[in-house]
């Protein structure tokens, strides 16, 4: 049980993604960015599999990521005008990066698509994480996280990129956005 309920309950209330290009130094350190990570591991995982990994990519393999995503996006045909530019900037953000993957197991008949959500909810546990270290934090997908060049950089062919999760310190408030009407998303059964 927690010993301060209330607390919890307002990080959790109060956790907003982070835009990655607005996010800056401070970033967390390595020891943060470890229990961050160890947090993150304490997802729901039916069968134990842990089917999930973390690469952090440190700010001296950021200009490496960005050739990464340059020659992969290349390779795919022809950039539209800036897409280039606007890949080496993707490498650049916010000071830390975690490259979240989705690792399922055929050792056990745990269907994959439960191993894949339980490396969603490592996300999300990455994320409050996050925001309970005093960080902000943005879950990036897109393109990159979808091409099998840029995840054979990272995983295994079985492996499939969950998302860039970039951490920092917001260089200006962060918006509140939109919630759902619970009326729209809650029902009775």
């Amino acid at each position: 049980m927690l010993n301060d309920r209330s607390s919890y309950l307002s990080a959790l209330r109060t956790r907003r993604s982070g835009k990655p290009r607005d996010l800056v130094a401070p970033g967390p350190s390595a020891d943060e960015l470890r229990t961050m990570v160890e947090i993150a591991a304490r997802t729901p995982d039916h069968g134990k599999l842990s089917p999930w990994r973390f690469v952090l990519v440190g700010p001296e393999r950021r200009a490496a990521l960005a050739e990464l995503l340059v020659e992969a996006r290349t390779a795919e045909g022809e950039p539209k005008p800036g897409e280039l530019d606007g890949l080496a900037q993707f490498a650049a953000q916010a000071p830390a990066l975690v490259v979240v993957l989705s690792s399922p197991s055929d050792e056990r008949p745990i269907p994959r698509w439960e191993q894949e959500m339980s490396a969603g909810a490592a996300v999300m546990n990455l994320l409050h994480a996050a925001h309970a270290h005093g960080y902000a934090a943005g879950w990036l997908t897109g393109w990159a996280s979808e091409s099998d060049a840029v995840r054979d950089a990272f995983g295994k062919p079985h492996e499939r990129i969950v998302g860039f999760v970039f951490i920092g310190t917001p260089s200006r408030p962060l918006e509140e956005r939109p919630r759902p009407d619970l009326s729209r998303i809650l029902t009775q059964w």
